[in-house]
């Protein structure tokens, strides 16, 4: 038998989703005087501080600190720049990720805001169902307040096996410096692994379908980074479309329109993400749905 769902409420507010909209709208919401209880599958922060935002700042600082060894000379100083030790970057970016967990979570209790880990499915306008690791549980609420977040996007027919063609989260973890990498996708996740890898030493490609890189930001910003980028040695192949890629000996072979080819160690796709919305009760409650996204009034 299915064990029925223990029942919470009615508190003023409940927040499905403890990214980065999820906790600011906990925030302030209990600083407002009301009552909240912040559900959340996986940790606190979300994409941003444990996926994202954070995580890629520090890869950078690391990236950044190569180039300063590498440039010393023309400052004056003496100093020989000898390898990258993955294994210590990566310490060096989780305990970044920690610290600020640890701050985040202890910032959260100290405002009375419960938080329940576990996957929570909207029941009703005023209602969400979580299945925990302590059972189901229902919470009822005065307000619903939808911050599910987002994942990684891909193309139709573009499989991500996440060992040659992979995503953000998989660059992340990762223990090594690829030799080679083809980025699809130029917007601010690909440009900032096209830096870190660059500057660690790996050979970049970046593949945009548009006519410049981070195409959503002012032209004259898109054509200062492109000429960053070539005087660092990061090909660009602007206004490409991505065809289809296959796997070869050494990792991949990126085909574009106009039968331009690609040879590279892996493929990263960062062509931007999506929502996170499916199977979460959006549309069982009569929320109306466009491509994924919640519309609004």
């Amino acid at each position: 038998m299915t064990q029925p769902a223990a029942s919470t409420g009615p508190v003023d507010l409940v927040i499905l989703g403890g990214g980065s909209g999820g906790y600011a709208a906990a925030l302030r919401a209990a600083e407002l005087g009301m009552s909240v209880v912040m559900v959340e599958r996986d940790k606190v922060g979300g994409t941003c501080l444990h996926r994202g935002c954070i995580p890629t700042k520090a890869l950078l600082h690391s990236a950044e600190t190569v180039d300063v060894i590498k440039e010393a000379a023309q400052f004056g100083i003496n100093g020989t720049f000898e390898s990258v030790d993955m294994a210590a970057v990566n310490g060096y970016k989780d305990k970044v990720v920690e610290g600020l967990y640890k701050g985040l979570t202890g910032l959260v209790k100290s405002r009375k805001i419960e938080t329940v880990q576990g996957t929570g499915t909207l029941v009703s306008p005023t209602a969400v169902e979580v299945d925990g690791q302590s059972g189901p549980r229902r919470i009822e609420a005065k307000h619903v307040l939808l911050a599910t977040g987002s994942v990684p996007r891909s193309i139709p027919g573009l499989d991500i096996d996440h060992q040659r063609v992979v995503t953000s989260d998989d660059a992340l973890g990762m223990d090594r410096i690829p030799a080679s990498v083809v980025i699809l996708g130029a917007g601010a996740i690909g440009c900032e692994f096209a830096s870190v890898w660059s500057s660690f030493g790996a050979e970049v490609t970046i593949v945009e379908a548009l006519p410049h890189l981070v195409p959503l930001e002012e032209e004259s910003s898109s054509k200062l980074l492109e000429r960053a980028f070539r005087k660092r040695g990061i090909k660009q192949e602007l206004g490409a479309r991505f065809e289809k890629v296959e796997h070869t000996d050494a990792g991949v072979r990126v085909h574009l329109e106009g039968g331009k080819t690609v040879d590279a160690e892996l493929l990263l796709v960062a062509i931007g993400r999506g929502p996170v919305s499916r199977e979460l009760g959006y549309e069982q409650v009569g929320l109306e749905m466009e491509r994924g996204f919640v519309k609004v009034d």
